[in-house]
């Protein structure tokens, strides 16, 4: 019994050649140019599987690249018809390639708290009983581990991009 063969791609002279440029640069992010590869391959007959082993990726990843690529296809057809510049249609191709947004962890801070870390972070340290005269990063986090209790601190960015050289100015951005 055989497996189903998948969907044929059809690219466009502009379309391949605007893919292979994206595989001859050096500069592209590697899954970038795997992802075109992919695509060209494809477009020449190659099957999922044989994909799979050549480019040496998961099926799954073939079949979800393979897809998207064919979602687009009505997309990339009417910029190619609108006489737009290879420029428009090579950033339409490198969205197709690319990630999609992933939604990340949550906020470990409300925008009311980040406003009070602030506050604090740009108050001067002796007016809060620290006998320094500027926070530090680590200072700064101890003076808040009571107030935020179960909060985590680590890896929170705003501390790490506060920066303290004038000591009349407490907060600089």
């Amino acid at each position: 019994m055989s497996s189903p063969q998948a969907e044929k791609i059809i690219l466009s002279h502009r379309q391949q050649t605007l893919l292979k440029q994206i595989v001859r640069r050096t500069t592209n992010p590697y899954r970038l140019v795997r992802r075109a590869q992919l695509i060209l391959l494809a477009a020449a007959g190659v099957g999922n599987t044989q994909l799979n082993r050549e480019l040496q990726l998961e099926r799954g990843q073939v079949r979800l690249w393979r897809e998207r690529w064919l979602a687009a296809t009505s997309q990339l057809a009417t910029v190619e018809a609108e006489n737009s510049s290879d420029r428009e249609l090579m950033a339409l191709i490198m969205r197709v390639l690319s990630d999609r947004s992933r939604p990340g962890t949550t906020n470990y801070f409300s925008t009311e708290q980040v406003v009070q870390i602030v506050a604090l972070a740009c108050e001067n340290p002796q007016a809060s009983g620290y006998p320094i005269s500027h926070w530090s990063s680590n200072e700064l986090a101890i003076s808040l581990k009571p107030w935020i209790l179960t909060r985590k601190l680590a890896g929170f960015s705003l501390l790490t991009n506060l920066t303290f050289t004038n000591p009349n100015l407490w907060c600089v951005w």
